[in-house]
């Protein structure tokens, strides 16, 4: 880790950086005494640990540090944001440690991109207010990779056909999961999953029909579904470029 950015995230943060090896450590050592008490099979699960589990909860560690490190030079060098105007900012601060943890408990590429986006989107001038970033990074720490995908898709349907090369056949009416099956064909015959995503979404407010089954013209099945709030979500996870 580079001496500069580890300086850099100190002033920051002002506090221990919550992954940091002494923080590791403790936390290993204490799941490692855990482990020891287990009646028989104590010495064995403590190896098990180690050998599977610590290497990879050291790999997260050090890749999402990577991902803030990438962010506060972003913020440092696209949007003019001073190093002490961060230090001094708590919301940003708080934004910070909660995506750490969550994205510590992830291990998938598009959550920790859209946390790194939440941490680079606090840090801006005029940032959304503390009580949605903390209510969006709820969100997405339970929220799968799918949430994310199906609210950005139906966020603009045909924006996200140009930008990902796709082509989606114009019916003359139908429902708008002609659209999602098309945009990712191994979801065919899984209704029953991507029901369910998609009432998630519905019931935080996110988009505005409860259910993707509905007829409707041609024209209806690329409307527009997200929300107002569904809208502030993405621009929350997305880069502000």
């Amino acid at each position: 880790m580079p001496v500069l950015f580890q300086s850099n995230l100190a002033v920051i943060l002002r506090i221990h950086w919550p992954f940091s090896p002494e923080y590791a450590d403790a936390g290993y050592s204490a799941v490692r005494a855990g482990l020891s008490m287990i009646p028989i099979v104590g010495g064995a699960a403590v190896e098990l640990f180690q050998f599977v589990l610590q290497p990879s909860l050291e790999k997260r560690r050090m890749e999402w540090m990577k991902k803030v490190s990438e962010a506060i030079t972003e913020l440092q060098n696209k949007h003019g944001i001073e190093l002490e105007n961060l230090q001094d900012n708590g919301v940003f601060i708080d934004t910070v440690i909660q995506a750490t943890h969550i994205a510590y408990r992830n291990s998938q590429d598009e959550k920790r991109e859209a946390l790194k986006n939440a941490v680079i989107n606090s840090g801006c001038p005029h940032a959304l207010e503390q009580s949605l970033q903390q209510m969006f990074l709820s969100w997405l720490d339970v929220f799968t990779v799918w949430h994310l995908r199906l609210i950005r898709i139906y966020q603009n349907p045909e924006k996200w056909e140009k930008e990902n090369n796709r082509h989606f056949e114009r019916l003359y009416a139908g429902g708008a999961d002609h659209i999602l099956e098309s945009a990712y064909p191994e979801l065919k015959n899984r209704r029953d999953f991507y029901d369910q995503i998609w009432k998630d979404l519905f019931q935080k407010g996110l988009v505005n029909c409860d259910s993707l089954h509905g007829i409707m013209t041609g024209r209806g099945i690329f409307e527009k579904r997200t929300t107002d709030l569904g809208d502030k979500f993405l621009g929350f996870i997305v880069n502000p470029n």
